[in-house]
């Protein structure tokens, strides 16, 4: 598990145009990764930030980490996540098939989803895929209706 981000790498909102503004601000990004311990990942660490910054955009990125195992894709993911606030992340070892349909109250919208394995989240495959590519899940199913008692279709 990799250390936090080091403490001076968290900023106010009037030092943001500052910081974007700054020719070394991807060294500043790298700079954090690290101080938390992983070296070696140039290029993914910073796809990673990118795809997680792109959380606020319309039209986000997604990304997935794949490689041989024991390679490092966990703390890669683990550093990558820990730069996204607590209230923009969902982080799960593996999620159903039909979890991310019901999440409710949790809205994925400007939202990181972490996922530890693929195996974690191969029942859910399908549903990741429509909500990377059409940016919305809606599902039909049935349920009782709470007035007379029968059944019925709910989206």
């Amino acid at each position: 598990m990799p250390r936090p981000a080091p403490a001076g790498f968290a900023i106010l909102a009037e030092d943001a145009l500052e910081l974007l503004r700054d020719p070394k601000l991807l060294e500043k990004v790298l700079g954090a990764f690290d101080a938390m311990g992983i070296v070696g990942e140039r290029e993914n660490l910073l796809a990673g930030y990118l795809v997680g910054v792109s959380r606020k955009l319309k039209a986000p990125l997604a990304m997935v980490i794949q490689s041989s195992s024991a390679a490092g894709k966990t703390a890669v993911l683990d550093a990558i996540v820990s730069l996204v606030p607590e209230e923009d992340r969902f982080s799960y070892s593996a999620i159903s098939g039909q979890s991310l349909y019901y999440m409710g109250e949790r809205s994925l919208r400007h939202r990181v989803l972490s996922i530890a394995e693929h195996t974690g989240a191969e029942k859910a495959s399908y549903a990741l895929k429509l909500l990377s590519s059409s940016k919305a899940l809606t599902i039909a199913s049935t349920g009782k209706d709470a007035t007379t008692g029968r059944i019925t279709s709910h989206e």
